[in-house]
């Protein structure tokens, strides 16, 4: 059992830039891959980025290369996402979440979720 609690979030104006976190509890927090998700009311969760287990794989939607950094400290259990030059566009509750296989994009895949921080981006 994992679980996940992101923080970060909060409100910027476009051009700006903040830093997410999710802090995991439980067991093996290496071994799973991590991923970032964000979701807007009434449309579908997207996909955002991830990195596998030992920070030798990352992706990333087409929408937020060379803006979104993801990485992770295996040590401090914590996945990080760094966004720059945010976009309103970019206004959504994020999630983090983590799975036990490999790497992917896809959510249906993950195994834990946390529960979201939200990040609005003023024009």
């Amino acid at each position: 059992q994992v679980q996940l609690v992101e923080s970060g979030g909060g409100l910027v104006q476009a051009g700006g830039s903040l830093r997410l976190s999710c802090a995991a509890s439980g067991r093996a927090f290496s071994t799973y891959a991590m991923g970032w998700f964000r979701q807007v009311p009434g449309k579908e969760r997207e996909f955002v980025a991830a990195v596998s287990w030992n920070s030798g794989s990352t992706f990333y939607a087409d929408s937020v290369k060379g803006r979104f950094t993801i990485s992770r400290d295996n040590a401090k259990n914590t996945v990080y996402l760094q966004m720059n030059s945010l976009k309103p566009d970019d206004t959504a509750v994020y999630y983090c979440a983590a799975e036990r296989g490999r790497v992917t994009a896809e959510s249906g895949r993950y195994d834990y979720w946390g529960q979201g921080t939200q990040v609005t981006v003023s024009s």
